[in-house]
């Protein structure tokens, strides 16, 4: 069994299912009728020029360019947890923590699945890297969007609470662990819920692929588990890393509180 190709005229069918959103939008005022079409042509335009960049990376398959194309990645997973925050911590130290942890727990996680588990031949095989690298980099970085707006909001909220805290002699971690637990806790709910529904309420796009592209559902089952659990394990360690450089960027090492460093958006 092979995939069924689609065409042009079968994507414009299927865009015009939009109208739903332009009309939910236009009926409540929501105004998001100019959000939902530069979304759309974004995702468009973006999904267009990736495939013929995997294209071409695929049939080089070389180690250099698989490691071009996953730093690029990198860096725009990183450049896409500022611009989601609310009110993102100001200054390149947060952008450069944040970056770095998407890349040590892309390359590490990534590379526990491609390299060890799967172990393709090539191990730098680009048909397997780039893709689990895209979903673990994709669900990371949403579980450290909702730490760090949660973390900036709880904070300045709570200062009072905390700067007592603080005043009493205790350290930055000790004030603000109430911060913490709450923003830490939000940003695993989304993991979870994905997890318990998996399998019963939706079919993961994955393993929703495989089967349109004729692999034995049973396979297309195991590599979706897999993937799950690369995705659960990247998406902690993304939790837990941006919720203690949270507490860092916003304390300094008198431990006092530094709310200047948030950037209020308009």
């Amino acid at each position: 069994m092979s995939y069924v190709p689609l065409t042009t005229s079968d994507l414009l069918l299927a865009a015009t299912l939009l109208v739903i959103n332009a009309a939910i939008s236009w009926g409540f005022q929501l105004k998001l009728e100019k959000s939902i079409a530069i979304a759309v042509v974004r995702m468009v335009v973006q999904l267009a020029l990736i495939g013929i960049v995997l294209k071409f990376v695929f049939v080089q398959s070389s180690p250099i360019w698989t490691a071009m194309l996953g730093l690029i990645m990198v860096f725009a997973a990183g450049i896409e947890v500022v611009t989601r925050q609310a009110h993102p911590v100001r200054g390149w130290h947060a952008f450069g923590l944040q970056t770095a942890t998407l890349f040590f727990i892309g390359m590490a996680v990534t590379g526990l699945g491609v390299g060890i588990i799967i172990g393709p031949d090539p191990w730098y095989a680009p048909r397997y890297v780039l893709p689990i690298l895209g979903m673990v980099l994709g669900n990371t970085l949403t579980g450290m969007c909702l730490v760090l707006d949660t973390t900036t909001e709880t904070t300045s909220r709570d200062q009072a609470a905390i700067e007592a805290r603080l005043a009493l002699g205790a350290n930055r971690f000790k004030a603000m662990s109430n911060v913490l637990h709450v923003a830490m806790r939000t940003g695993m709910i989304p993991i979870l819920n994905a997890m318990a529904t998996t399998g019963i309420v939706a079919l993961p796009g994955m393993m929703t692929g495989q089967i349109l592209a004729g692999v034995d559902p049973v396979e297309a089952a195991k590599y979706q588990v897999l993937i799950m659990f690369l995705i659960a394990g990247a998406t902690a360690l993304g939790v837990v890393c941006a919720g203690i450089g949270a507490v860092v960027l916003l304390t300094d090492d008198r431990h006092r509180l530094r709310l200047d460093r948030i950037r209020k958006n308009s």
